[in-house]
């Protein structure tokens, strides 16, 4: 028999006034990146007027639009209440899972451009990718797609190839603010991909 004191009601969100449940519990691998990037944030945010909010926050772009992303940042504190984030964070981070990428990809992705997100990140766990993403007139257009390479990898390329690889994401929100790929992804190749 299941305990019922360890039950979770299901996570959801609110796309274009329809509920949808949230992918179950995240894998490891994607919940070590959410606390990477969550991490990061806040250690550069501290002192700031900016603050980082990792996941489990809400966020109500609108009255059909309620999301939780995997991590953001917010500039605007008035838009911090005590139970959510009211209104359009300045920076936004999905970690793609494969039951919720067509979301994140899709509806979430043009609500937060045209709510006015500025900037927006599409990670990919197996891949090791960043997707950035900046807001030009309520839509987003790639920036640039970071890939965290093994020094392997680095190694076996040709000059060329290498010098074209960004190892650092530059976070729009300030000019000194920047985000070192494989940050990111430390110790996340130990996770079954199972």
């Amino acid at each position: 028999m299941d305990n019922l004191a360890y039950k979770e009601p299901p996570r959801v969100e609110l796309i274009e006034g329809k509920t949808c449940l949230m992918s179950p519990r995240p894998k490891l691998m994607h919940n070590r990146i959410c606390v990477r990037i969550a991490h990061i944030f806040e250690s550069y945010l501290e002192r700031k007027r900016c603050v980082a909010l990792g996941d489990g926050a809400d966020v109500y772009l609108d009255d059909k639009n309620h999301y939780v992303p995997d991590a953001m940042i917010v500039c605007n504190r008035s838009i911090l209440h005590e139970d959510a984030v009211y209104g359009a964070p300045d920076l936004v981070v999905e970690v793609l899972s494969p039951s919720t990428a067509k979301n994140d990809r899709g509806p979430k992705m043009r609500h937060y451009a045209e709510a006015g997100v500025k900037e927006y990140w599409i990670v990919t766990p197996i891949g090791k990718t960043v997707e950035v993403y900046y807001n030009h007139d309520g839509r987003f257009d790639i920036d640039a797609v970071y890939t965290d390479f093994s020094d392997h990898d680095l190694e076996r390329m040709d000059d060329d190839d290498r010098k074209d690889v960004r190892l650092e994401i530059p976070v729009s929100l300030y000019e000194d603010f920047f985000v070192k790929v494989r940050d990111i992804f430390v110790n996340t190749d130990g996770f079954q991909k199972n």
